[in-house]
């Protein structure tokens, strides 16, 4: 009697086994195409809102790396979006910035993902800060906990120093990555 018990038990056990590894994988061939929409027009309203005036986009790839040149309604690049990412407090932190090449000049950048802590570190989100680094010229920044003096000085969120740093980093290393790509002045 308690081979069979056994025996039912462990047939029971494999039953549910096999019900949750279909329900599963149902359920994730059912969500993936609605999360990858979702991430598409996600990232295109963060290349519309990083880049002004932006009519058309063409995604090109440079030294392995993806880049969105972004074209006004005369067939003008207006300039360049592209995702930079890197660690932050919390977690990895993924951002899309937009630059004039010509200029040499960052238009805007938008916080695509984060970890951050609420209330502190989730404020790079804020304009407040992410206006630190509009229309600025690449640069090495310096992260200061005071009214910044300089052009390259960057004012950190209170208590959020870490993150403030980070994704200045986060920013610097991209600038690096779309001047080798393009060569800067393009």
């Amino acid at each position: 009697m308690e081979k069979n018990n056994m025996k039912n038990l462990i047939l029971t056990l494999s039953i549910i086994g096999i019900v949750s590894a279909l329900t599963l994988t149902f359920v994730y061939e059912w969500t993936t195409p609605y999360i990858q929409a979702n991430q598409a027009a996600a990232q295109k309203k963060a290349i519309n809102e990083v880049l002004p005036g932006v009519e058309n986009v063409k995604e090109v790839e440079k030294n392995g790396d993806i880049f969105y040149e972004g074209f006004d309604a005369n067939g003008n690049r207006v300039g360049v979006a592209f995702i930079s990412s890197g660690g932050g407090y919390n977690g990895m932190i993924e951002i899309m910035i937009g630059v004039d090449l010509n200029e040499e000049k960052i238009y805007e950048f938008s916080v695509l993902n984060h970890a951050e802590t609420p209330g502190l570190g989730a404020r790079i989100t804020e304009p407040q800060f992410k206006s630190n680094f509009e229309d600025k010229t690449f640069a090495d920044y310096t992260v200061v906990k005071t009214p910044p003096q300089k052009e390259t000085e960057v004012q950190a969120i209170a208590g959020a120093t870490i993150s403030s740093v980070s994704v200045t980093r986060i920013i610097e290393s991209g600038l690096d990555k779309v001047t080798a790509a393009y060569g800067g002045g393009n």
